[in-house]
This record gives structure tokens, C-alpha cells and sequence, in this order.
């Protein structure tokens, strides 16, 4: 199926040069970013221009220094020098390489060997990394965002910023006047840290800008607005739309210090627009109400919810008033939510709603820049993963009796391929096609429902498809359970597919109701009772027919993602 109409006007760019050049002009003195200097420091503010003005900086010491047409790697936390770092590299000076921080040494360096990078900017907190020379005979030069001095090829990333101002102040303008190739990869982005599976994601500035109008005309951003920055940056999802997407909108974005520091971070910087992930977004939720019932103000918060809803049908919104000190609890001035990732469970979409904090979900890949739909604010369905956007195509493929089948997207935004990958880019697009390997439906609006990943769905003995994610939803409602991995097991004797399930317990939360002499047996009863309730509520061949407990987290991906592969290993052993 086709796009809808767009909801909001938005502006033309044709590159990210382009963008960068016309928000300066538009917004200039405006904040671009909040930043702190150190640790629990106040926040301060970054304009536009002089973001301009760091990027030119730095854009031209690097091409004095000889670095055009080079893969250029950037690593470190979401801070403004990993900013600049990535819109110096991308605006006409070669090939950026964002790689995850959360890395061992081992896999950076099989990552910077498989992309070609010849320099590496990085966070001062991996110094110790890319000071062993020996490890990194591939890499020519290196660049240390928090660096003093220059030494050999270790350069310092302020000492370029100064050797650049100085030469634009001298009226050189290399940098300003270097051809961009819209058409061409200017971004490599690798979609899987297991050196085994990774693959390189190569995008244009055609991809990225058609994304960003695309998805600019169906959520109404404005500057007013301050995004607050805590997915990793080296991430499609973070880089795109919490970064490029408030620079282009002239948007405010204000760095978390770190996840333990959200809240407080949050009260300091106000923000009014959050990109998050379910398993932040879930956990927030379930706190949230457990604070409510602690303070016995479940009835009450109730009765102001049913109030609300029913003073929004003539148009009065009294969120803000009813829900006070929730919204003060994210800084006092939060809109948006906005999830991304993977699926959400609706309920609580539709619970935030009900406090007065719009809640949306959208669907994406890294491979589509990463948007394929998202839901308009206006008019946001808590089931679906959002209406696709303007000038892209869906379509489902070889659907069944319920209509589900696998997702393929075709529109500017999809990728030039996976880099020295032939084969892999031949399997995922066919005639212009991008086959995403996620199951779903569409609806006669134009609105995607995702049911699971192809390779993820379980199939029972009566043909029946199981989807772990509706499963794992379920699990995810009881207090007593933090998160869970649902799989199909199969069982010799019968041949049925049997439904297990993984279990993370909220052992916060059954240490305050029952006490610290609560044992491991008795969590495994509390658990199986409750996934008992559960079962319940399954068709039969849905039920959950043995549970694993786990006292530690699942390994996951840095977008909180479980790496369903690696736990499934670990739990072969399980009869």
C-alpha cells in the first residue's frame, strides 16, 4: 500500500549539509544543544551557529590534515563532540563509521578492520583502548574528543577545532565548497555487534533527508522543543531521529549523563519530547503506578483519569492539573513519548495517554534510515506501529488466513545495500523491495501492525502461528516479572512444539511484599502462579508449558533489545 497524506508542511533539503546550513540561518542564536562540562554540572546551552562554526572548524583541520575520502570511525557516549564529529565527517569529507560503545576492544576492532577505517574519533574514555598501537595497525590516525595535545597521529579534538577556526578566519573555505554525492554511501552503520552477524549498512544523504521530511510532515516538532537524548547514538533510531531530526526542526537536544541519571536529568533539562525504547518506557510505567499505590492513590488517580478522559471529549484538557507531580517527575513540561526498537505493549501506551503524555510508537530499520511508518500525532493507535510515511511503499508478502505475512517497504529512504556483502543485499532486495524479515498486517488506513520477527515465530503442531512477542506482553503485566524471552521447543515424543518461557522476576518488588527471607523456591511458585493466570487467558496452543527462572539480566543489544540467539544457546539444555 501507498502512503497517506502528510499532516504538517516541512521544508526541502537536498543533503545534510544543506540542513545543517539552513537551521543555522533559521534558528542561530537558539539553543541546538544542552551539554554539561563535567559531571553534575548545570546545563549549557550550545547555539546553532556556533555548532556551525565547531563543525567547519573541525571539517577543515581535517581535510588540511589529509583526511578526505576516508572511513572515519566516531565511538564514545551521546555528547555535542560526537555531533560534530559525525556532520564534519558526512558533510562532503568522506565516510562515517558510528560504532557502539558498548563493545569489547576485540569486536571495535574487527568492525574498524571490516569497514576499511583509517581515523577514529573517540571519547576520552577509551584512550586507554586506542593507545595500544599494536591492535590498531589499520588506523592512521586517531582523535581524542577530550585530548590536550597533539602527539604524532594522537591528535587532540579541541587543538583541531582551534587550527581550524584559525584557517577560516585566514578565508580558507576548502571545507564550505567540498562536492557532496547525495546518491552515494556517506554512512556505514553496522547492525549487529557480533562480528559473526554484523553487516554494513550503507546509506546516502538521499536515504537520511527523505527520511527526516518524511517523518517531519507526520509529528509536529517545533523549536520550542527540547528532545532529551539517552539511546545510544550510534544507532539509526538516536542518530536520526533524536538527532538529526530536532537539528532540522530546530529543536533543542539535551544530553542524559547516564541511564541511572534520567530523572534528575530530566528535572534539570525539561524536556518536552523523549525517544525511548519498551523496556524503558515499561519499566517507567510500572513504577510510576507502584508509586501511586504506595501513597494510596490508585482510587483517586482513577477517578482523574475517568474525569479527564471525559473533559477531553468537549476539548478540556486537564492533564497538567490533575496530573501534577507525574509529569513533574519528567521535568514538568514532557508531550511525547515516542518508542521505538520494538513492540510496545499497548496498555501501556494507552495508560500514559490516560496521565496526559502522548504516546506513540513507529516502526523502523536501519536499513530504511531508519522510518517505514510512524503514527501521526494526531490521530496515534496504541496497537499499531504507526501509518506509513509519505513516499514509501508496504507491502505484505505471502500473507495467511489472518492476513499476516512478511513486511516489505520500498522508498528512498531504503539503503544502497550491505557493504561487501553482495549476496546478503541480493537476499533482502528484490526490484527495489526491502524484505524486512518482520511479520504483521496493514489496515485499510494505512497503519502496520507488527506480530513478530519471521525468524522469531513458533509454529505448533496444528499449523497454528505463535508469536513470543504477543506472549512476552502478557508476561510483562505482572508486577512480579521484570522481563522474559518466550521459544518453541519441540517435543520428541509428541511432536508438538512446546512454549517455554524465560522469566526475569521484579525482585524489588517481591522483596518489598514479602521480605528478604523469601526464597528461590517461593519465587518459583509466585512466578508459576502467576504465569498460571496467564495461561489462562491463551489458546491452547499459546500456553506456556515450563518456565526458567533467571537472576540475571538477558544479554542484549545497547537499544535494549534481547539477543534472543545467545539466551536460546544458553538454554538448550532445558527439557
Amino acid at each position: 500500500m501507498m502512503n497517506t497524506k502528510p499532516l504538517y508542511e516541512t521544508r526541502k533539503i537536498v543533503d545534510l549539509r544543506d540542513m545543517l546550513y539552513t537551521s543555522a540561518i533559521m534558528y542561530s542564536n537558539k539553543n541546538a544543544f544542552m551539554v554539561k562540562d563535567k559531571p553534575g554540572a548545570p546545563y549549557r546551552g550550545i547555539s546553532f551557529q556556533q555548532f556551525l562554526k565547531d563543525v567547519e572548524a573541525l571539517g577543515t583541520a581535517m581535510l588540511a590534515h589529509g583526511f578526505k575520502d576516508q572511513k572515519i570511525a566516531v565511538i564514545g557516549e551521546n555528547r555535542y563532540e560526537w555531533a560534530v564529529a559525525y556532520m564534519a565527517v558526512v558533510c562532503g569529507l568522506g565516510v562515517v563509521v558510528p560504532l557502539d560503545k558498548e563493545l569489547p576492544a576485540e569486536e571495535i576492532q574487527n568492525l574498524v578492520q571490516m569497514a576499511g577505517v583509517e581515523t577514529i574519533i573517540y571519547s576520552g574514555k577509551f584512550e586507554n583502548i586506542f593507545q595500544s598501537s599494536g591492535m590498531w595497525t589499520s588506523i592512521k590516525n586517531f582523535i581524542n574528543m577530550d585530548g590536550i595535545q597533539h602527539e604524532n597521529n594522537h591528535m587532540a579534538f579541541s587543538k583541531l577545532i582551534g587550527q581550524g577556526n584559525q584557517m577560516i578566519d585566514e578565508g580558507y573555505k576548502g571545507f564550505q565548497e567540498l562536492p557532496i554525492d547525495t546518491e552515494v554511501m556517506n554512512m556505514l552503520l553496522y547492525t549487529s555487534g557480533t562480528t559473526s552477524t554484523a553487516k554494513g549498512v550503507m546509506l546516502s544523504h538521499r536515504n537520511i533527508v527523505s527520511n527526516l521530511m518524511a517523518m517531519a510532515t507526520m509529528v509536529y516538532i517545533d523549536s520550542s522543543d527540547i528532545f532529551f537524548s539517552i539511546l545510544p547514538i550510534h544507532h539509526t533510531y538516536e542518530c536520526t531521529c533524536g538527532f538529526l531530526l530536532p537539528l532540522y526542526k530546530g529543536a533543542t537536544i539535551a544530553y542524559c549523563e547516564g541511564l541511572k541519571y534520567i530523572l534528575k536529568n530530566m528535572e534539570e533539562a525539561k524536556p518536552t519530547v523523549l525517544l525511548t525504547v519498551p523496556l524503558v518506557i515499561e519499566q517507567m510505567y510500572k513504577k510510576i503506578w507502584k508509586k501511586i499505590e504506595k501513597e494510596g492513590l490508585e482510587k483517586k488517580v482513577r477517578k482523574a483519569i475517568k474525569l479527564n478522559n471525559s473533559s477531553k471529549k468537549i476539548g478540556i484538557d486537564l492533564s497538567k492539573k490533575l496530573f501534577k507531580k507525574i509529569h513533574q517527575t519528567f521535568g514538568g513540561n514532557i508531550r511525547m513519548f515516542i518508542i521505538g526498537g520494538s513492540a510496545v505493549d499497548p496498555e501501556v501506551m494507552l495508560g500514559l495517554i490516560d496521565l496526559g503524555i502522548l504516546t506513540f510508537q513507529g516502526y523502523g530499520l536501519t536499513e530504511s534510515s531508519p522510518i517505514v511508518a510512524v503514527n501521526p500525532d494526531i490521530r496515534p493507535i496504541a496497537r499499531s506501529a504507526g501509518q506509513i510515511i509519505p513516499g514509501a511503499q508496504v507491502m505484505i508478502v505471502n500473507p495467511n488466513e489472518e492476513g499476516i505475512g512478511e513486511i516489505i517497504t520500498k522508498s528512498d529512504s531504503i539503503m544502497l545495500g550491505y557493504y561487501n556483502n553482495k549476496e546478503a543485499t541480493e537476499e533482502s532486495i528484490k526490484d527495489g523491495w526491502y524484505y524486512t524479515g518482520d511479520l504483521g498486517y496493514l489496515d485499510s488506513n494505512n497503519y502496520v501492525y507488527i506480530t513478530g520477527r519471521k525468524k522469531n515465530v513458533i509454529i505448533a503442531k496444528n499449523g497454528k502461528n505463535i508469536y513470543p512477542e504477543e506472549v512476552e506482553f502478557y508476561l510483562g503485566r505482572s508486577k512480579y516479572i521484570e522481563e522474559s524471552m518466550v521459544w518453541g521447543k519441540l517435543n520428541d515424543e509428541t511432536g508438538e512444539t512446546h512454549i517455554y518461557a524465560s522469566i526475569r522476576p521484579n525482585y524489588e518488588e517481591i522483596e518489598e511484599e514479602f521480605g528478604n527471607d523469601y526464597g528461590e523456591d517461593e519465587v518459583f511458585a509466585l512466578i508459576q502462579k502467576e504465569v498460571d493466570l496467564i495461561n489462562s487467558q491463551l489458546a491452547y496452543h499459546k500456553k506456556i508449558r515450563k518456565i526458567n527462572i533467571k537472576q540475571d539480566e538477558f544479554i542484549k543489544t545497547t537499544t535494549r533489545k534481547i539477543k534472543r540467539h545467545l539466551e536460546k544457546e544458553k538454554l538448550e539444555e532445558i527439557k
